[in-house]
């Protein structure tokens, strides 16, 4: 009888055909240290979005999901420690999640053949796929981001903001001097003036630099924060009595923890953005049925519908659709990280389908190229409301300066190219 029922359930086994190996995507999580309020959100969404696809879908085209996560602290030698760690798993993607980690990344994750997406952040000239084979920033880069608070300015302005004065308060570090040859060459084109204001990790001491503002008088002033730096900024802002509807901040500078603990007085705060903001979509629906209801929540569980928490989301539905692309085009669920880099330079994100995601207008319509791996740029403009205690888009996304982006992402990207003897691979 045992003998009968054990060749049952072998005979019930191979009639199902073989198991189907993990699709492996490691999150880079920073729930620890001091920017854990903006990497917590993050990877909370990133986590729910792939657990919604097990649970309800039973993975990625049959494929069950795993996800690795590895605690980094926003540090970057820990980063790398992470990347060197988990990357034997069967890692597909990479979102390192942090600037200084993507740009002691890309040459390893380049070379081991293993594609990293960044999305809003990292060395904005991997937009050009013929230099950068495995780097890919869609939707929106740094550069997109410092020109949409240009033209968000300009929109407001009826097209002219010559002779005005723009203060940029960023993080004294890779990431927040990222936007500052944009900015200066955008100034040159559009004669406003440019006024640097860099503030040193972990940002805690501006007193200096709002003094300077008070000084100054800045007709606007944009800020390339993160952690810490961010809530200080909009409370230094609103000690100076400077109009909070002038200050914009970069997408890493608008959250609610960047605008909660200075209540009132960062009503009218705004940030440019690459995604929609709040949970009126429905695929918060599923995630309340498949994920929340069912104690399957990561972290807390309380972060659902936060700005941080949608862009998890989002990085995690890019990286579904991206791998859904790599199964069809390879014609096996079972898919390698060389795979996956196909379908990430094959991805098209329609309207059409994100309504199918349940997930409608939740961020632009874009599609990647083996030349242009970072989507069209488009940036739109949200505006924090603090007695409803809520995000809305004021702009929708808009074009950025193709004209001025693309010249210096040709000039960064080919020095990359000749520093390191890559040949551009597009043909």
């Amino acid at each position: 009888m045992k003998l009968k029922l054990t060749t049952l359930a072998l005979g019930a086994v191979l009639a199902a055909g073989p198991a189907l190996a993990e699709l492996v995507f490691p999150d880079l999580s920073y729930r620890t240290g001091p920017y854990a309020a903006g990497g917590i959100p993050f990877s909370d969404g990133y986590n729910d979005y792939f657990t919604l696809l097990n649970e309800r879908d039973g993975g990625i085209g049959g494929a069950p999901i795993r996800v690795v996560e590895c605690e980094t602290g926003y540090n970057t030698e820990k980063g790398v420690e992470c990347y060197e760690s988990t990357k034997g798993e069967g890692a597909l993607i990479y979102q390192p999640l942090s600037t200084g980690i993507t740009y002691q990344l890309i040459p390893k994750a380049t070379a081991d053949g293993i594609p990293m997406h960044t999305m809003g952040y990292g060395r904005t000239s991997a937009k050009n796929g013929e230099v950068f084979s495995h780097v890919f920033n869609y939707p929106a880069n740094y550069w997109d981001g410092a020109s949409g608070v240009v033209n968000y300015l300009l929109e407001i302005n009826d097209g002219d903001i010559k002779g005005k004065k723009l203060a940029l308060v960023y993080h004294n570090s890779a990431y927040g001097k990222e936007p500052i040859r944009t900015l200066e060459e955008l100034s040159k084109k559009h004669g406003f003036e440019l006024i640097l204001l860099p503030v040193d990790h972990p940002g805690q001491e501006q007193k200096s630099q709002w003094l300077q503002i008070r000084r100054d008088r800045p007709d606007y002033v944009t800020m390339w924060g993160w952690g810490v730096m961010n809530q200080v900024a909009v409370q230094e802002a609103a000690n100076i009595r400077f109009p909070m509807e002038n200050f914009i901040g970069v997408w890493w500078s608008g959250a609610e923890h960047d605008v909660l603990p200075a209540g009132d007085a960062a009503n009218g705060y705004k940030a440019v953005t690459f995604h929609n903001v709040g949970r009126d979509f429905p695929i918060y629906e599923d995630l309340q049925t498949h994920v929340v209801d069912t104690g399957k929540a990561a972290g807390a569980g309380d972060q659902l519908g936060n700005v941080l928490y949608n862009r998890g989301l989002y990085a995690a539905m890019l990286a579904a659709e991206a791998a859904k692309k790599a199964q069809e085009i390879h014609g096996t669920p079972d898919i390698t990280p060389a795979m996956m880099r196909d379908g990430m330079e094959a991805l098209e994100i329609t309207e059409e389908r994100m309504a199918e995601l349940g997930m409608p207008n939740f961020g632009p319509t874009f599609a990647v190229s083996c030349e242009n791996h970072g989507g069209p740029g488009l940036v739109g403009v949200a505006q924090w409301d603090a007695g409803s205690k809520t995000w809305s888009l004021v702009s929708d996304f808009k074009p950025t300066d193709g004209e001025v982006i693309g010249a210096l992402i040709a000039e960064d990207s080919a020095a990359y190219a000749a520093e390191n003897n890559i040949e551009p691979q597009c043909k």
